[in-house]
């Protein structure tokens, strides 16, 4: 049977729903509250107490008719908004909870949250796993990128906006839609003051994920305020099958319900006013409030997602308010530029504070994109705006909303310094790029490229462009289109292979894993299920399946050798030698590698003690992107900005030989996946999404918490040591941190002590006084190659001194030889070689 698209099931149950309205919507509470149904000319039923022959959007009612006085008896601020919402749901039975992270780490296929519900899929949507409060509220920021060119200008677009949710999850039999419905009717009615004559109500409905339900939305003074789905229904290949697990899903703009209260100019002014005010005040602009009361009524007519011509609608709204287009642009460009900078600057701050990074790749880039088009406009207009102070304001007013974005300030600011260094660098560069291109003519594919792979904003192109007596057209929707090359998420992930073999396995019981008791265990008894060729499975098992970036465990089943062992879903599946030789029943005793099982255990564990002392040293904002580990060495990927020293390379070694030196008992269980984020929150999910309702919690008590199914210790002194070996950029805002544990620690250091032991004899010195011989040697080198000079006989003086730990000594030499730690022999030989040459 063919899969039938979200919209074309939307399109026939909205038809299907319109038939029978009084069994999908709570038309009982519409009709005992006075309002009866109508349709509108573009085809939507409406519910209203008036006889209004419009449904009410303002494509049908003539835009936004609020500006001039709102109906809303109840003016609220943008923060008192929420409070209100929050104490009237708490008293009908709801229960209020923290927003979630807008980097949504619990999710594999998005890197943000981009409506309230997101919090709550796949597992609580699903029914897999219960959620945090049943029914309950929540004031959750989200971020999307497909009105980036309308922000700032229709005076009611955002990148970065807050949806109050109201969620309910109910089986059949407890869900009570009419009760929801008139839950939200009292905030329109005793929330925000309306009487029923200015609330107009549409029957709708919404598809997605392949799940659907009817949907009403409402309206006041042609501004939609919110919207109630009601997820009722699976869509199958057989048809529509009722969900096990009903929904609610009501999304409020809290933005529009703050601004509707004031019946402000823009709901900029509403939404962040003190922000507003002081950047008014560092620009000098005013707002021309008889002007801005003209022109927003029509202002959605620029949306630019909605028009053919951007042009022929600035000329037909500009005609509607009684200038010309050029006049209207001049008055309003700048101010929406000033409101695109603090509408940014919220978003960045709240995706900074949640570990988002800038980049150039996944969501990041994005980020990257609302910053550099904010920083262009501060140049354009040659305003004096610190993007810090920006956010400074906005987590001043948020605190009593988000306390932890004022907490967070001083890590947002390293980040945001850190991409405006990097802005500076692009401008300086462009120049010399640009000076051959803006000589030709300059195309939007041209201008993609340009941002794209250089980073260089089409606004900078347009001004060295105009210096040489070229036009350059820059798109209305060129930053909607930058967003959309990069809408598909590319989540940086790398883990040790898993394997995928397809194997028979139907009937088979599923594999019981020991192994998560305790890494020590390594004799266990066991019986046969399955034998195919070389691949045996057994009802229990000890060997640990390479997953999680960790590799298998290798040993022994009745003295044959497992050489490899993987999942396949929820069976162990270990690879023989040779041809498995065991009969179906067969009881059998396995013996785990012991040596290579400590090692693994101990790199594992290093791995989270690691992501802990990088979090220590280099701030909040480090998150695991991935994670290998192997006999040899190990290696952790993290979200960081920049490279990383080795100044705080050896930071980060010493406090992860802290953490061991404390001899921490580890806590290792299984718990609930919403107990569990419920206890510790969402950074638990370090390297990515996790799947089941169970999650296994690894803790190193006040130090890290996060799931992980690995083999662990069972306290941090049996790591033994750590040794951080090196760090590198893998992408831009990853970077991976090479290391050792335990045994193979020792065996990094001994090799170490060699390299500096033979390089100290070569050089006829003692390995402290190392760094300084191989500077001496190194400009004696250089002024033989270069041959300008005889080589002096100059020496060091005596209180040239070097004292210090041999892995620092081993990095200053690779450092003044720009080579590889195994090189370094071999590079002092040929130094020597070269200047005794001329010698």
């Amino acid at each position: 049977m063919a899969v039938v698209s979200d919209k074309v099931v939307k399109q026939e149950f909205k038809q299907q729903a319109s038939k029978d309205p009084d069994k999908y919507y709570a038309t009982s509470v519409l009709k005992d509250e006075g309002f009866h149904r109508l349709k509108c000319s573009c085809g939507k039923f409406f519910w209203t107490t008036t006889d209004q022959k419009t449904c009410g959007d303002p494509a049908c009612s003539g835009g936004f008719r609020f500006l001039d006085g709102t109906p809303a008896k109840k003016e609220m601020g943008y923060v008192e908004c929420w409070q209100e919402f929050a104490k009237l749901f708490r008293k009908l039975g709801y229960t209020p909870i923290d927003r979630y992270p807008v980097a949504a780490r619990w999710r594999t296929d998005t890197d943000f949250v981009q409506a309230s519900i997101y919090d709550f899929q796949p597992y609580v949507v699903s029914g897999e796993v219960k959620p945090p409060a049943n029914p309950l509220v929540v004031p959750q920021f989200c971020l999307r990128f497909n009105d980036i060119d309308n922000v700032g200008i229709t005076g009611a677009h955002y990148t970065g906006f807050v949806m109050i949710g109201q969620h309910a999850f109910m089986p059949p039999e407890q869900w009570d839609q009419d009760k929801y419905f008139r839950d939200i009717h009292a905030w329109l009615r005793n929330g925000l003051g309306l009487p029923n004559e200015e609330i107009t109500y549409h029957e709708d409905a919404w598809a997605g994920g392949g799940n659907f339900g009817p949907c009403m939305e409402y309206f006041s003074r042609g501004l939609e305020l919110g919207n109630q789905v009601y997820m009722l229904y699976e869509q199958t290949p057989s048809g529509r099958k009722e969900l096990p697990i009903r929904v609610l899903d009501m999304g409020m703009g809290h933005e529009r319900n703050a601004w509707f209260t004031k019946g402000a100019a823009t709901s900029y002014e509403t939404t962040f006013p003190t922000v507003c005010k002081k950047l008014f005040s560092a620009t000098g602009i005013k707002v021309n409030t008889a002007l801005m009361k003209k022109f927003l009524p029509y202002a959605s007519y620029l949306n630019i997602d909605e028009v053919e011509s951007v042009d022929k609608a600035w000329q037909q709204v500009a005609a509607k308010v009684g200038l010309s287009a050029p006049e209207l642009k001049q008055e309003i460009l700048p101010l929406s530029a000033l409101f695109s900078i603090a509408e940014h600057s919220r978003s960045l701050l709240v995706a900074l504070a949640d570990g988002a990074l800038p980049s150039n790749v996944g969501g990041g880039y994005n980020l990257r994109v609302i910053l550099r088009r904010a920083l262009s406009f501060i140049d354009k207009h040659q305003w004096s705006i610190d993007m810090k102070a920006v956010m400074e304001w906005h987590a001043a007013y948020l605190k009593p909303l988000y306390p932890e974005l004022f907490e967070l300030l001083p890590n947002v600011h390293t980040i945001l310094e850190v991409e405006q260094n990097k802005y500076e660098t692009t401008k300086q560069k462009t120049r010399s790029i640009l000076s051959s291109i803006v000589k030709k003519d300059i195309d939007m594919k041209t201008l993609l490229t340009l941002y794209d792979s250089q980073g260089i904003p089409p606004e900078l192109v347009k001004q060295e462009a105009e210096k040489l007596g070229r036009k350059v057209q820059i798109p209305d929707d060129f930053y909607a289109r930058v967003a959309e090359q990069h809408e598909a998420t590319t989540q940086y992930q790398e883990h040790a292979t898993e394997r995928e073999e397809k194997l028979d396995l139907y009937s088979v019981p599923e594999t019981k894993a020991l192994y998560y008791k305790s890494w020590k265990e390594h004799d266990f008894k066991a019986s046969v299920v399955k034998v195919i060729g070389k691949f045996v499975l057994l009802n229990q098992t000890l060997f640990y399946p390479t997953s999680g970036g960790q590799l298998h465990d290798v040993g022994t089943i009745n003295g044959e050798s497992v050489t490899d062992v993987f999942k396949q879903g929820n069976y162990i599946v270990h690879v023989m030698a040779d041809e498995a030789v065991f009969k179906l029943g067969e009881n059998v005793h396995g013996i785990v590698d012991f040596t290579r099982r400590k090692q693994l255990a101990q790199h594992h564990t290093a791995t989270h003690i690691i992501n802990a002392a990088v979090r220590r040293v280099l701030g909040p904002h480090i998150n695991q992107a991935s994670a290998k580990k192997t006999v040899e060495k190990a290696h952790i990927d993290v979200t960081h900005y920049q490279s990383i020293s080795e100044e705080d390379l050896l930071k980060i070694e010493q406090e992860a030989n802290k953490i061991i030196h404390q001899a921490i008992p580890m806590r290792l269980s299984f718990m609930p996946r919403d107990a569990a984020e419920k206890k510790y929150g969402m950074a638990i999910y370090q390297g990515g999404a996790v799947p089941g309702k169970e999650l296994r919690i690894v803790e190193i008590p006040g130090i890290d918490v996060e799931c992980c199914g690995g083999t662990h210790l069972h306290n941090t002194s049996e790591a033994e040591k750590i040794k951080v070996l090196k760090a590198a950029k893998v992408q831009d805002g990853v970077v991976r941190i090479t290391f050792v544990a335990g045994a193979a620690a020792s065996k990094e250091e001994n090799i170490e002590h060699h390299v500096l032991s033979e390089t100290a004899k070569l050089l006829g010195c003692t390995i402290p006084q190392l760094p300084a011989r191989a500077s001496e040697l190194f400009e004696k080198w250089k002024i033989v190659v270069k041959k300008k000079k005889k080589i002096g006989d100059r020496r060091l003086t005596s209180t040239e001194e070097f004292i210090g730990h041999e892995k620092d000594i081993l990095a200053k030499l690779c450092d003044t030889w720009k080579v590889q730690p195994e090189n370094v022999v071999k590079t002092a030989k040929r130094f020597l070689e070269e200047v005794d040459s001329i010698k």
